[in-house]
């Protein structure tokens, strides 16, 4: 049985690839996660809770940016261009995963405060929404990543798409 690219990639050079690509965003996000709700409940929050939720928001937006540029470049480009992938499910596995550069990323650049908003609840709002997006997106990354490239049709390789 053929792996998706994602799977592949974490099961690749163990425990590096696990850990670079795995581990670290989804750490980082999930302490962002926990924190937030003790940042949301309890507003005013300070000291060591607010800093870990603003360190760890920081550190995955920063982190996530770099994985997401080399596997864009070392592997979703020359997929495409050499019509390499392994079926719908394998595009979906790995297009989610980058996806996720969008909810990691923006929660680095609320951090270094080059986007949000003034307002202490907008910029809660949007903090909270950002992290809930990125672990829809890991989320469905994982799961498709873990299904058969023959589901919904793949096959070796997928030379037409």
């Amino acid at each position: 049985m053929q792996m998706t690219h994602y799977m592949e990639l974490l099961a690749t050079n163990q425990p590096w690839n696990l850990l670079m690509f795995m581990a670290v965003p989804v750490i980082l996000a999930e302490t962002v996660a926990i924190t937030e709700l003790v940042v949301l409940f309890n507003r005013g929050v300070t000291g060591a809770i607010r800093a870990l939720n603003r360190w760890a928001g920081l550190l995955g937006g920063v982190y996530f940016a770099g994985v997401f540029v080399y596997l864009l470049i070392t592997a979703a480009i020359p997929l495409t261009t050499g019509g390499g992938w392994r079926g719908p499910v394998d595009v979906i596995a790995v297009g989610f995963y980058l996806l996720g550069i969008v909810p990691l990323g923006g929660l680095g650049l609320m951090e270094l405060g080059v986007i949000g908003s003034k307002d202490e609840t907008a910029r809660l709002q949007l903090h909270a929404t950002l992290v809930g997006l990125f672990l829809v997106t890991a989320h469905v990354a994982m799961i498709a990543g873990m299904l058969s490239p023959d589901v919904f049709g793949g096959g070796m390789h997928m030379d037409h798409m």
